[in-house]
């Protein structure tokens, strides 16, 4: 399977279901590379009148350019709208170079922000192989950081247990006996086996969510979600919880060959753990009994340490056409990048393992588990 949101039928939902498109401030330009009348590589790119859904956030610098009386928007951004997860973001023909096709991109996008007068371009969430392609010096590099879960050849849920201190898989277990406790059984289903009726309630979870913690009704369209459940198949996942036959409760996931990928969650009530059990826990059985490497949650999200999550570097480059504020913001980015290491290392003291099962590899981006090294916790 190939990463989801990449695929044509995940970008064209946005586009077809009007998530994206004009009055969204997400318009779509996407590039197009061409030699000789061949496509080269093809690439994700919008026109932004905003800065919401992208989770890179640049409000401080929209500021700063406003305080100047210059415009920050629009800028151009190549990302997954509204999807914080590491990956692939462009894609290539076969034979192209990917390199040389990288620079040009890099070209090509410069000269569209001057057609459309945009201040900055930003590649957003890049994974290391195609990070360390767009190496030119004219993109600043950023660091975010995110909670990942890693399985290592876990045979079920039990032996990730197994590795946590005694204190954490008592939590743990706790957690989940205090769901069923309460009535509540749940269940992951995918693909076809997600009813039309499912959907419409999952729905109406997404947009309560929204409504509690923003007052909007979310990003997305209903008919995006009936959109990808016909078109991406068993690329898509949800955690169902139930009490007796009716749902209470639903989690949204994605994945591909190697990884699991958390998005949204929605609940009727709140019920004591059960954002735990659907969203994390479910996820880890579903990884570890269908070999996937790696669980990506989500974005933030602290409490994902205690539960075996593990700090994770992200990235994402920008092209700030005016030279000033380049300096100025290459400056910062420096400065954010020590902040963000430390972060990671406090974060790396607080992981509930018996034995580290993290390495450097890991803590700088590379999409790999690594070997074990003793820990005291």
């Amino acid at each position: 399977m190939d990463y989801p949101f990449l695929t044509s039928a995940f970008l064209e939902a946005l586009e077809d279901s009007g998530s994206v498109g004009p009055g969204s401030g997400w318009l779509p330009c996407h590039l197009r590379l061409e030699s000789e009348g061949r496509l080269q590589a093809t690439m994700p790119l919008y026109q932004k009148a905003h800065s919401w859904g992208e989770y890179v956030f640049d409000w401080s610098w929209a500021e700063a350019y406003g305080q100047h009386g210059l415009a920050y928007y629009p800028k151009l951004v190549t990302a997954i709208p509204f999807t914080p997860a590491t990956g692939p973001r462009v894609q290539f023909s076969s034979g192209a170079g990917s390199r040389v096709t990288c620079t040009e991109l890099v070209d090509r996008v410069m000269d569209q922000a001057g057609e459309a007068g945009a201040s900055s371009w930003h590649l957003l969430f890049p994974d290391s192989e195609q990070l360390a392609l767009f190496d030119d010096p004219r993109l600043l590099h950023r660091h975010g950081s995110q909670f990942h879960w890693f399985n290592r050849n876990y045979g079920c849920f039990d032996d990730f247990l197994d590795t946590l201190s005694a204190r954490k898989r008592k939590m743990i277990r706790r957690e989940r006996r205090r769901v069923a406790a309460q009535g509540i059984a749940t269940v992951m289903l995918q693909g076809q086996d997600i009813s039309p009726d499912l959907w419409d309630f999952f729905y109406r979870l997404y947009q309560r969510t929204y409504l509690k913690r923003s007052g909007s009704g979310g990003y997305l369209t209903r008919s995006f979600f009936q959109l990808i459940s016909r078109r991406l198949g068993d690329q898509v996942l949800m955690a169902v919880a139930l009490t007796g036959k009716e749902p209470v409760a639903c989690a949204l996931f994605f994945r591909d060959d190697t990884r699991l990928y958390g998005r949204y969650w929605g609940c009727l009530q709140d019920l004591d753990c059960l954002h735990f059990e659907l969203c994390y826990y479910r996820g880890i059985d579903y990884a570890i009994d269908s070999g996937l490497r790696c669980f990506d949650a989500g974005a933030q999200g602290e409490h994902k340490i205690l539960r075996g999550f593990e700090p994770v570097l992200t990235h994402s480059l920008h092209w700030i056409a005016h030279p000033v504020f380049a300096e100025a913001i290459g400056d910062y980015l420096a400065r954010e990048r020590l902040q963000v290491r430390r972060y990671m290392e406090e974060a790396r003291q607080l992981l509930p393992y018996r034995l580290n099962n993290t390495n450097t590899d890991e803590l700088a981006g590379v999409d790999r588990p690594g070997a074990q090294t003793q820990r005291t916790v």
